[in-house]
């Protein structure tokens, strides 16, 4: 039997299905039906093989049901603990219990316990991994000897190897800043871990771990063939202090020749909702700026999930603009220790970290920015966050607020919204703002109004707007239009930091020659 979720016309996963192999796919068995337009479902199978599990989500608050996978179709699944505003909990088997991450009883950054699958109640919960504030549990694997702890601490991903009997340790990895992932495979009974790890400056890495004995191999190793020295790099973890005092990580790429006195320009990205976690990942486009000169740089703001829920809930509703000073203290911070210059520093964000740029551009003092990239950005809050007929509306709510019906939410959403709070006294730098015709998650219109309102009613400038005729909310999936994309926002940002007065005359000194018979497009191929 396969398990599938079914969604409808507003793309809202709402119908978990059961068809078997071999009938006519008119005669699947509806298992569960959302009834609440804010949830959404997911189904899942435990690396067991024994389970299917059914969540029902919204951004605080979910539930899950459960099914053993040999159950007679048509089998109604059994709810483990029914939804409780602010109480989000998830489920993995591993022999006579069920594991369960949960923020409940105050673990505001998960904790882990455990039930009996035979009386899997809430009453029946009892600690495994007692809650640690310093510490986030991010996610579990649970194999058939070992049970495995994705975490975050200090704004950093650990790997916690348990063997179920109170033994364990934690993989390690070098450097001040790394995203290192579990790739969860399709084994149960194995002894071998999969890890994906990489920087900013080290292109991914893949390989296996014996959980034994910790051995290492090597499996896989992302290489550029235009060629990439790490070691021409430094990849560096600071906390700048926002101003009321809390600690925000900031990731920072740069060539080691690269040099932090003001004279070098800084490329400043954020995000910043959702609980979403910006890892430190390896990108291309990052790496051509830094070999520019250009320092590259994270802000992990309130408001993501870096620092755990804790961190997320302080960047949330009536927290929100957290979020937005975070951005512009990381900014005054940096400046301040070389790392770039006031007037001299390039920002961007994506979808909510649209918003993030339109937020801050209103906020942050005249003369900080140099320019600005808002991809795809989510600018017009009120008129979208108001309009429950659109496809994503309902289930946002429990993430900014529902202006319908709550007045405080309408306020305070108003106080921040974008496209509502120009100020035509300011002078604003240049924006370039791209959309997506197809992007149903914010719509085209998002950006053009908003930019057509900045060419009516604010100074400075100039405002761009440039939409995808074919992509969608991640712009084209074409491999060489991504690149060609890319190339229009490096060249954005290379323009608005000549304008700045930074010297770019030796773009280029640091790119490596190609490798022998390399085209970086086979259509331009001797």
């Amino acid at each position: 039997m396969v398990y599938y979720c079914e969604t409808d016309d507003n793309h809202r996963s709402t119908k978990v299905k059961c068809h078997t192999l071999g009938t006519d796919p008119e005669d699947d068995i509806t298992v569960y039906e959302e009834p609440d337009m804010t949830f959404e479902l997911s189904v899942d199978e435990s690396p067991s093989g024994d389970y299917i599990f059914i969540s029902s989500d919204e951004s605080d608050t979910n539930e899950v049901r459960i099914l053993r996978t040999d159950a007679p179709p048509g089998t109604v699944p059994t709810l483990i603990a029914p939804r409780q505003t602010g109480h989000r909990y998830y489920l993995d088997h591993h022999e006579n219990d069920f594991y369960i991450r949960t923020n409940r009883d105050g673990a505001t950054n998960f904790k882990l316990m455990k039930a009996p699958v035979s009386a899997p109640g809430q009453e029946n919960w009892t600690d495994v991994v007692p809650y640690d504030p310093a510490t986030t549990i991010a996610g579990v694997v649970a194999l058939k000897d070992f049970l495995i702890r994705e975490e975050y601490r200090n704004a950093l991903p650990r790997v916690i190897v348990s063997d179920y009997h109170g033994h364990e340790y934690a993989l390690k990895f070098p450097g001040q800043a790394y995203a290192a992932n579990v790739l969860e495979g399709f084994e149960y009974d194995t002894d071998i871990l999969r890890i994906s790890y990489q920087t900013p400056a080290e292109p991914g890495r893949i390989y296996d771990v014996n959980l034994r004995t910790q051995a290492e191999t090597l499996r896989r190793e992302k290489i550029l063939p235009s060629g990439h020295d790490p070691d021409d790099y430094l990849v560096e973890r600071k906390n700048i202090t926002a101003r009321d005092g809390t600690d925000v990580p900031v990731t920072i790429l740069r060539r080691k020749d690269t040099p932090t006195d003001g004279t070098a320009p800084l490329y400043l990205y954020g995000y910043g909702s959702y609980g979403s976690t910006i890892d430190a990942n390896f990108v291309n486009r990052s790496i051509s700026l830094a070999d520019r000169g250009v320092i590259y740089a994270i802000a992990h703001i309130r408001g993501g999930g870096e620092k755990g829920e804790s961190w997320y809930l302080d960047g949330k509703m009536e927290k929100k603009q957290n979020t937005f000073n975070d951005f512009i203290d990381a900014a005054e911070g940096l400046a301040a220790q070389g790392y770039g210059k006031r007037g001299g520093i390039v920002i961007e964000g994506r979808s909510a970290g649209g918003l993030l740029m339109g937020a801050v551009l209103n906020q942050a003092p005249e003369g900080l920015f140099a320019g600005a990239v808002a991809g795809v950005p989510f600018v017009d809050v009120m008129n979208t966050m108001s309009d429950e007929s659109l496809p994503l509306t309902p289930g946002e709510w429990t993430e900014w607020g529902n202006p319908i019906t709550d007045e405080k939410a309408y306020k305070r959403m108003r106080s921040y919204s974008p496209y509502d709070n120009i100020d035509p006294h300011k002078k604003y730098p240049p924006i370039l703002a791209t959309g997506s015709l197809a992007d149903f998650r914010v719509t085209y219109w998002e950006p053009a109004k908003w930019i057509a309102r900045l060419r009516d009613e604010a100074q400075g400038g100039q405002f761009f707007l440039k939409t995808n005729m074919n992509g969608g909310h991640a712009g084209s999936a074409a491999r060489f239009t991504r690149l060609d994309e890319d190339a229009t926002l490096v060249a954005f940002a290379l323009h608005r930091f000549e304008e700045a007065g930074y010297d770019l005359r030796l773009v280029g000194k640091h790119s490596p020659p190609p490798a022998a018979g390399f085209s970086p497009r086979p259509d331009l191929a001797p």
